[in-house]
């Protein structure tokens, strides 16, 4: 299974709404602006997103999008299924050899297992922490 831009951007979306959680709605502009993306692009990855219930619009001068949920409770599963669609990383048939199709599932399941255990919360503490331990050595 490979990721599309579609889920790499959108989880990038989440990341950013989870990481100003609290703050107040957050622009697509500024998020595009940030990440250097397409903000036509992040608009059109935002409506699935409102849909399946984990973000809401706030409209007005100072509107944008918040997380409908705690970053918690929402999972890079949760996000990648809205905008990916079912995790699977071949399609197969009842037909297939058992042993492959066992394979299929096992590798399925533990990409999802993966992504369900994954939340906005652990990925964005891990992106901070991850950035103070960067250290520049100067010779």
């Amino acid at each position: 299974m490979k990721i599309s831009t579609k889920g790499r951007y959108g989880l990038t979306i989440m990341m950013e709404l989870a990481a100003k959680f609290g703050e107040g709605p957050t622009s697509l502009k500024s998020i595009a602006e940030k990440n250097q993306l397409s903000e036509h692009y992040l608009e059109q990855l935002i409506a699935p997103l409102r849909n399946a219930g984990l973000v809401k619009s706030i409209r007005g001068a100072y509107g944008g999008y918040i997380l409908a949920k705690e970053a918690a409770d929402i999972t890079a599963g949760d996000i990648i299924r809205v905008l990916e669609g079912p995790i699977s990383p071949v399609d197969f048939t009842e037909e297939d050899d058992p042993a492959k199709r066992d394979l299929w599932l096992r590798i399925r399941d533990s990409i999802a297992d993966v992504l369900d255990s994954t939340t906005l919360e652990s990925l964005i503490s891990f992106e901070e922490h991850a950035g103070k331990e960067n250290y520049m050595f100067y010779i």
